[in-house]
Order: C-alpha cells, then structure tokens, then sequence
C-alpha cells in the first residue's frame, strides 16, 4: 500500500522541472507540425512535381488522422498505460516524421503524416494528462497554464520556423527537426516518468465503431480531396466514395448510439449547451484554419513572397492572440461567456471583411495588420467556447465531450481546407476567364502589339496579369464567404443555455 502510495505521489525538485519540460516540449512539438507545413506547401509542391492542391493531402491527412487517434487515447492508456502509451506514440512520430522528410512522391509523405498524425493525436491529452499526475494539487493551475502557452506559441512559431527552414535549407527539416526532439522526450519519459505509470487493464475496444468511422472519414476526405481533379459527381468514382460516406456516416451514428462503450460518446450531444457550442466551434475554427492554409499559397504562387515572408505575415495572429489570452482568462469568469464567444468569432468576421479588399499591389503590413488584428479576438473564442461546451456535461462526461469536441475540431479543419481550397481554385478559374474576355474586348492586346510587343511577349505579360489578378479575386471571394460563416457562427452561440457550473483548469484530462 505505501509503494503503491509513493508511486502515485507528484515528483519533485529537479526531475518534476525535468518531467514538465518534457511534456511541455512534446505538446509543443505536436502542434507545430499541425502549422509547420502551411507554409511549405509551394516548396514541397514543386519538388514532388504535384499540383498545389495536391500539396494540400500533406495538411488534411494529418488533420484526419489525428482526429481518428484523440478518441482512441483512453482505450490505449487503460490497456497500456499511460506512460507507456506516450513513450511509444512519441517513437513513432519520431519515426515518421523521418520518413517523412525522406519521401520523394505524393503518396509516401501522404501515407507518412498519416502515420505521423495516428502517433501524435494522443500525446497531447497524454501530455496533460500526466501533467496533472507529476504535480501536486495546489501546482496544477500554473502548470496548466505553462502547458496552454505552448499550445498558443507553437502556431506563432510554425510558419515562421517552416518558411525560414523551407527557403534557408530545404523542406525536408521541416520533419527532420522533430528527430532530436522526438528522442530527447521519449527518453525522457522513460526515466522520469516510470513511477507516475498508470494501472492497466485488458479493456474491451469498440471495434466495429472504430472500422465504420475509418471508413466514413475516410471515404469523405477522399472524396474531397480528389473531387476536383475528377470533375466531382461526374466521375463514378467520386460517387462511390460519397456514397460509401454517407451510409458509413447513417451506420456509424445508429452504432454509436447503441454501443455500451463507443469509440465516440455520442450521448454528450443530448445537452444542448454542448451540441450547439461544438456546432459553433467547428464552423468557426474551419474556417479560419482554412484560412491560415490559403493565404501562404496566395502570397507565395501569386504575390512573389518567399515561404519566409509568408511565415512573418501569418504569424501575427499568435503573437496577439499571446497577449490577449490571460486577459480574457480573467474577463470569462466576470462577464457571461456567450457574449465573449459572440464578440471573438464576430471580431474574426470583421477581420475577414477587412481581407476582402486585398489586391495584387498590398504591401506587407496590409495583410500583416488583419492577422494581427485576427489574432486579438482569437481568445475570446477558444477560452470561452471550450468552458461553454465542457460546463454543459455532466461532471462524469467532462472527459469524454472534451474528446468528441477535439475530434470535431481537427475534422473541421481537414474538411474546411478541402472545400475552400477547391473552391479557391474554381474561383480562380472564372475570374481568369472574366478577366481574359475584358481584355480582349477593351483592345489591350491591340494597344500592346502597337506599342512594338510581338503577339509572345503580350500573351506571356498578359497571363501573368490575368493569374496574379484572378487568384487575388478568389482570394476576396473566399473571405467574403468566411465573414458569413463567422457571423452565422457568432449568433448561433445564444442558443447555449447559461452554464450552471464552472469547469476547473485539466478538468478534461
């Protein structure tokens, strides 16, 4: 009894400072690299010789596959323990991410951030999880917010760190910086964290929920991810996947609904508060991660930035969002919280709006000053909507809503980047052709060949006016969608229900 009881105690001295960098260090790892490639995109494009909606995969495959594994975190705790879950995850994103920065086609780094993403989506729960466990009681709030700052400094870091390895080395660092890391904390785990391991047990898994939900996401990502190139729902293929989706989706739900132990606790959608904050959520947080996608494609293909200037101008919005976020700590426990969501997902509406009048000729800091100003409104929606939905469970779900809430989340983002991507480049298309027909019928061609240009040479500047000037109109046009998305997601909130109750810092760990 007293070995069992020193084995749970909370470490101390130099090894407590020890174990918390490592799991500090690990959850900062892990949400980098969901930020690290959006700059990249166009360098890993061109080497591969794909398209730059194909580079995309390289975001939304993480994306799902992390989804998939979150749900998955406490089955593999129970079963392995808690420690030796970590350990193992931390190994194989180790690993990947090597045979990532090692892949010469599309379908291997494809396969491999596949890989990355099922390893990396249960160390950050993990992470806070065996945070709660290392300190002690009175500890825990401080060291939550340690932990909660790298999850808000990380994204800052991405973009910058991405563009600056992708043009300085080559983009292949981008994956091999997680080696050294990677090994530091897997090792780490292994000798400070031994005696904080959790008891196991043979628990049953959910096999049948978790085959249908492979299969359902899977066939829907697909389907998203390849529509375009195959003319949607012109091509038998794409029918198959969206149908393959659809009854996998109906099959799943009924399933879930029915299982003692789901994959994903369906149930928790009973309360109200927590459906209608989720719903909020995802529309919100798709959108604007889409939008941290679209912008380093658009300054890099057709604005001439580097992926280094590209990273400076989107990592504004962290740095806001830094000095923002203890303020609003402060703020959610005097001021209702529906009203902090409904200003933080307007503001980003607001913002959106501003994006709109973007053109081919805007300098640096006019599109630096809305992700600055993006970044100022950031908190207001996280902090608050996350309490909003956890507060609507009961105690006992807390849990299992925060699971389903993060699985939601990172679908959100995989779909929302599919779709607007695709409808980026369709947007392209007709403001090209809009474009093209102007210029012909106003006599530019004709005024240039006057003026001693060979009929070449005016089609050669004439193409690269129409791009420029086409991507830049569905750069607007998918803003001025956003800017709806968000005010559509703002309002809905005041359908939460006051919370009856507070939700205490790791609650959901």
């Amino acid at each position: 009894m007293d070995g069992k009881a020193e084995a749970l105690a909370p470490l101390t001295g130099a090894r407590l400072i020890l174990a918390g960098i490592v799991l500090a260090l690990t959850n900062f790892m892990v949400v980098l690299d969901t930020t690290i490639a959006n700059v990249s995109v166009p360098h890993i494009a061109g080497s591969l010789g794909i398209s730059g909606s194909q580079g995309t995969w390289i975001i939304t495959s993480y994306a799902v596959a992390e989804a998939v594994s979150v749900p998955l975190t406490g089955w593999l705790a129970g079963r392995f323990g808690t420690v030796r879950t970590f350990t193992f995850g931390m190994i194989g994103f180790g690993v990947f991410s090597t045979l990532c920065g090692m892949s010469s086609t599309l379908g291997m780094i494809v396969a491999c951030r596949i890989g990355q993403g099922l390893c990396g989506g249960p160390l950050m729960p993990l992470s806070q999880t065996l945070l709660m466990r290392i300190f002690k009681p009175e500890q825990r709030v401080q060291a939550m917010a340690i932990w909660s700052m790298t999850t808000v400094v990380a994204p800052i870091l991405g973009p910058i760190l991405g563009g600056t390895i992708s043009d300085g080395w080559s983009w292949h660092w981008i994956f091999f910086i997680n080696i050294p890391v990677a090994a530091f904390c897997a090792f780490g785990a292994v000798r400070l964290l031994a005696r904080v391991e959790t008891p196991t047990d043979r628990l049953r898994v959910d096999r049948v929920g978790l085959m249908l939900m492979l299969l359902w996401i899977g066939a829907l990502q697909i389907m998203l991810d390849l529509g375009r190139e195959h003319d949607w729902f012109a091509d038998p293929t794409i029918i198959a996947l969206a149908i393959i989706a659809a009854i996998g989706f109906v099959v799943f739900l009924v399933w879930e609904g029915t299982e003692n132990q789901p994959i994903v606790d369906l149930r928790v959608f009973r309360h109200r508060g927590f459906t209608v904050a989720v719903m909020s959520l995802s529309f919100a947080f798709g959108t604007f991660f889409a939008s941290a996608v679209l912008i380093p494609q658009w300054l890099q293909t057709s604005m001439g930035y580097t992926a280094t200037y590209a990273g400076y101008a989107t990592a504004f919005t962290g740095v806001a969002a830094v000095i923002m976020s203890p303020i609003v700590a402060k703020l959610s426990s005097r001021v209702d919280q529906r009203a902090l969501v409904c200003f933080g997902i307007l503001w980003l509406g607001f913002v959106s709006l501003l994006r709109v009048h973007w053109n081919s000729q805007a300098d640096f800091w006019t599109l630096a000053l809305p992700q600055m100003l993006q970044g100022l409104g950031m908190p207001f929606f996280f902090i608050p909507l996350t309490s909003l939905a956890l507060a609507s469970v009961e105690p006992q779900e807390t849990a299992s809503a925060a699971g389903v809430m993060s699985f939601l989340r990172t679908m959100a983002a995989a779909i929302a980047t599919s779709i607007s991507t695709t409808m980026w480049d369709n947007s392209s298309r007709v403001a090209r052709s809009e474009i093209t027909s102007q210029l012909n019928s106003d006599g530019t061609v004709d005024a240039m060949t006057a003026q001693g240009f060979s009929l070449d040479q005016v089609r050669i500047v004439v193409a690269q006016v129409v791009d420029k000037e086409a991507y830049a109109l569905a750069t607007n046009h998918i803003f001025l969608l956003s800017a709806f998305v968000f005010m559509a997601s703002a309002m809905i909130i005041w359908m939460t229900p006051r919370p009856s109750r507070a939700v205490a810092p790791g609650a959901a760990h």
